[in-house]
């Protein structure tokens, strides 16, 4: 009377231990170290973008001034005396 359960729960079991592949469980595990990434790097930023920009911007003058500095073109700056 014990085994009239047995057949119907033989193969559920197996079927939901079967693991992802190794190279599926290698980029899932890349995507989420990405994520957690973009997530650190954002913590504490309301606009994310914005300070990207200008950090783009600020690479930009700073690369600007050092080829001017390299050539001797410096630009002429205003000075307080």
């Amino acid at each position: 009377m014990g085994n009239l359960c047995g057949p119907c729960f033989k193969g559920s079991g197996e079927a939901e231990l079967i693991t992802p592949d190794l190279q599926t469980k290698r980029q899932q595990m890349a995507e989420a170290a990405q994520r957690r990434l973009q997530e650190q790097e954002n913590r504490g930023i309301k606009n994310p973008e914005s300070v990207r920009r200008n950090q783009q911007k600020a690479l930009e003058r700073e690369r600007m001034e050092n080829e001017a500095g390299q050539t001797g073109n410096t630009a002429l700056r205003w000075t307080q005396d």
